[in-house]
C-alpha cells in the first residue's frame, strides 16, 4: 500500500482538494484499496483547542461542482512521527515544502516534493479562484497517478 499525505498551510483549501481529488481518481479507476490518502497543515491556525475547521466553503463548493465529497475532513497538522507513517508528503508550494522540513527535520528517503514540479499551487484562500487551483490541483494528482501506475 502507497500511502500519501497532501500538505499545505492550513489543510482547509490547497491540500483537502488534492486529497480527495486523488481518492476520486483512484475510486474511478478501481486502485483505491493499493493507497492510504490523507492531508494535513503546517500551521496551526485552523485547529483550535485540538480541533481543526471543515474544508474551506469555497474549496467545498468547488470540490462539489466536479461531484467529489470531503464530508466530514477537519484540518489537522503535520507531526514529525508522520514521516514513519507515509511514504509521499506532496505540498502545495516551496514554503510548504520548507515548513514541512522544519517539522520533520529530515527527508532521508526523499519522501517530500511539490505537486507541480515546475510551480507552485497558488493558494486560493488569498486570489479566490479556486477553479484555477482545481484545474492545478487535478493536473498534479493526475500525473502522480500516471507516476505511480
Amino acid at each position: 500500500m502507497i500511502k500519501i499525505l497532501f500538505v499545505c498551510h492550513g489543510n482547509i483549501c490547497r491540500s483537502p482538494m488534492a486529497e480527495f481529488i486523488f481518492k476520486d481518481m483512484l475510486e474511478k479507476c478501481r486502485r483505491e484499496k493499493e493507497f492510504a490518502v490523507a492531508s494535513s497543515a503546517t500551521s496551526t491556525e485552523e485547529i483550535w483547542n485540538g480541533i481543526g475547521n471543515p474544508v474551506y466553503p469555497s474549496a467545498k463548493a468547488e470540490l462539489t461542482k466536479h461531484g467529489i465529497s470531503c464530508k466530514g475532513k477537519r484540518a489537522v497538522q503535520l507531526k514529525k512521527s508522520d514521516y514513519d507513517k507515509y511514504d509521499m508528503f506532496i505540498c502545495m508550494d516551496e514554503r510548504n515544502i520548507i515548513n514541512t522540513m522544519r517539522i520533520l527535520g529530515d527527508d532521508p528517503d526523499n519522501k517530500v516534493r511539490k505537486l507541480l514540479q515546475n510551480r507552485d499551487v497558488l493558494d486560493p484562500w488569498y486570489s479566490g479562484r479556486f477553479d484555477i487551483a482545481y484545474n492545478d490541483i487535478y493536473k498534479g494528482c493526475k500525473n502522480l497517478l500516471e507516476e505511480l501506475w
